[in-house]
């Protein structure tokens, strides 16, 4: 007689991934444990040298793919996507095959598919029980990290290989990486192509160091997540994180959205003050075309306030840059002394304009930037104070 879990399985059309590469010893038990809850089970054998392929043999009701090479982990998860989405699954549940997630934890990814569907759903591992890995627990908070510098968004656990993805939404994403470092890959551009993004906790199971089984390369595949990672970080800063701010401003009125910056309650006026002085400094600085990247990615760093910084690093608009050139090449005068050279002020002032006497706008440019982001910085502490006592 079927069960209810299993019947859930079936109304939400999910599915159940297994990736495998050599862990012929552990496979058939977490086979056995997943068919507890249901059949519809898809395993990718990624190329496997040892006994997986008779282990196999013993389940002639999977879906089973099977290929020759090793081909990775992120290689061996496409695969099983495109398989599920021709099953007509509209989601699957991944898990490893090594026995350290635990089948018992599926009626969870269900609870919470059927309150949020259409989310990419992550298990999340306590990283802090007994014996968990200390090289595990610190590749975890380094992974969650970066994920949160390159979305914006906070997640317990983004190393954990125990979660359900939404195919439909996945399958609009064209992906690049094979191997491991495929699953940073795939939450990072989720959340940059609108992909909502949850938890709910899960059990993990670390063997012995004797009988853990591992396929992690400590440098190889280090050394791919760090590559990975700063091409992920570039497009965050060049693109993704000012068009996510820009499209925030499209969903209130300016002057709201201001208001709203300006009065948070949980952030002092001095971190305020301070990050609308920075974000003039950075409108002035003469790093023409960089100024918005660097000044986000400081912003993050020092915590200040990054949209009042991108705000206030528009002073940059087009319509301004001719004064803002002509007082950098002035105020670079008082540096030069005698061999300041004079300039023009016109609307046609530009870089090129400015390129014999480079040495004199930049030292202008600089102290311009310094001066007018100290004194700004400082009005602006002030009129938030005023602004306090009259609220």
């Amino acid at each position: 007689m079927e069960s209810d879990i299993q019947y859930k399985f079936k109304q939400l059309k999910v599915g159940v991934l297994i990736p495998t590469y050599n862990n012929s010893t552990s496979l058939g038990g977490v086979i056995d444990n997943v068919l507890r809850f249901t059949d519809q089970i898809i395993i990718v054998n990624d190329g496997s040298k040892d006994t997986t392929a008779d282990v196999l043999k013993n389940y002639p009701t999977v879906d089973i793919i099977q290929y020759k090479q090793n081909t990775g982990k992120g290689w061996a998860l496409r695969q099983g996507f495109d398989r599920a989405r021709k099953l007509g699954y509209d989601h699957v549940i991944t898990l490893d095959s090594d026995g350290q997630h635990d089948p018992a934890d599926l009626p969870k990814f269900l609870l919470e598919l059927e309150q949020n569907n259409g989310e990419l759903i992550m298990g999340a591992r306590n990283m802090e029980q007994a014996g968990v890995p200390s090289q595990s627990s610190f590749g975890n908070k380094f992974s969650n990290f970066w994920f949160w510098f390159e979305t914006g968004k906070s997640l317990p656990d983004t190393q954990t290989g125990y979660r359900c993805y939404p195919l439909s939404a996945v399958a609009d994403i064209r992906f690049y990486s094979r191997k491991f470092e495929f699953e940073i890959e795939v939450i990072v551009r989720s959340v940059w192509n609108g992909i909502a993004i949850s938890s709910v906790p899960v059990n993990v199971y670390y063997p012995p160091r004797e009988k853990r089984v591992s396929h992690f390369r400590p440098f190889t595949d280090f050394m791919r997540i760090s590559v990975l990672n700063t091409i992920l970080v570039t497009l965050a800063l060049v693109y993704y994180r000012p068009r996510d701010f820009i499209r925030s401003f499209k969903k209130k009125k300016f002057r709201q959205h201001l208001l709203q910056l300006l009065s948070q309650p949980g952030e002092s006026d001095g971190i305020k003050a301070t990050s609308i002085g920075f974000g003039i400094f950075m409108g002035i600085v003469p790093i023409w075309g960089f100024q918005l990247i660097v000044a986000i990615a400081t912003a993050i760093v020092l915590r200040l306030n990054k949209a009042l910084v991108v705000i206030a690093a528009n002073i940059s608009i087009p319509p301004a840059i001719p004064f803002i050139l002509y007082l950098s090449h002035v105020t670079g005068g008082v540096w030069m002394g005698e061999n300041a050279e004079s300039l023009r002020f016109d609307s046609k002032i530009t870089l090129v304009g400015l390129r014999d006497s480079i040495v004199q706008y930049t030292l202008g440019a600089v102290t311009l930037a310094l001066v007018a982001g100290c004194s700004i910085g400082l009005i602006s502490y002030v009129l938030l104070k005023v602004f306090r006592k009259s609220r």
